[in-house]
């Protein structure tokens, strides 16, 4: 890895930019909808703070992951125990939209709990996103953390709209919640998947021998997008199941 500054004036330093910037607000479509889901929750006067604290944590914890994504991605069932993660984070969140949205069981969301679900599930959500900047910075951190910097405002942004969409159509964080579930599924589901980039920085994807991606592809046909469903319909079912005993106990 390394830490130099390219010289603004070449044009190698904006295509690499420009490479980062766009894999991430690319990749991290679905992470805006998992900060407004976690913020949502939230009175209006919380909610920017909690974007922005939030998504400065995911910033920091992804600035680790570039650095190590060639070791981390290499721990087996790495990747299921993070699938496992999101799946409680979307059960979590749902179960807690249909409380506020049924007028029974209020919400008790803390600005601190959203910092902390919006951190964790994006950097869970955002092992690919490593792999993708790594690449197109050729690893240059430093390249990484000024695309970081520029790309995230924009996913912030992208947060708040998502938030006030949910507060005039509240069933839109069911869609929300099962599209967390999607990720999760196909996150399982590509354990011992790896993407590595190769000389010219393009990324070249390789299976684990033994690992779950392994396994899945030789007995499932399409293992990943049917894990991915599986995924989404468990987070729908648990949510909503978490949200009416908690009503019932009301």
């Amino acid at each position: 890895m390394e830490f130099s500054i390219p010289d603004p004036g070449s044009s190698q330093f904006w295509a690499a930019l420009g490479k980062i910037i766009v894999a991430n607000v690319i990749l991290s479509g679905d992470n805006a909808v998992v900060i407004a889901l976690a913020a949502h929750g939230l009175p209006e006067r919380l909610r920017r703070p909690a974007i922005l604290f939030g998504s400065l944590g995911a910033i920091f914890l992804l600035i680790v992951f570039c650095g190590a994504v060639n070791y981390l991605l290499t721990i087996p069932y790495l990747k299921i125990v993070g699938g496992l993660m999101l799946l409680w984070i979307g059960t979590k969140l749902l179960s807690q939209e249909e409380e506020a949205a049924g007028g029974k069981v209020k919400a008790h969301s803390t600005l601190l709990a959203a910092i902390g679900t919006i951190s964790l599930a994006n950097t869970v959500m955002s092992l690919d996103n490593a792999i993708a900047m790594t690449a197109a910075a050729h690893g240059n951190i430093s390249m990484i953390v000024i695309g970081l910097f520029i790309s995230v405002p924009v996913i912030m942004l992208g947060a708040t709209i998502i938030a006030s969409v949910l507060d005039r159509y509240p069933w839109v964080a069911m869609v929300g919640a099962g599209l967390i579930g999607w990720i999760a599924g196909g996150v399982m589901a590509s354990d011992g998947r790896l993407e590595r980039p190769d000389a010219q920085g393009h990324l070249v994807e390789f299976l684990q021998p033994g690992s779950t991606a392994a396994w899945l592809d030789a007995t499932i046909p399409d293992a990943e997008l049917v894990c991915s469903a599986i995924g989404a319909g468990l987070v729908l079912i648990l949510g909503l199941y978490v949200a009416r005993r908690q009503a019932e106990r009301a």
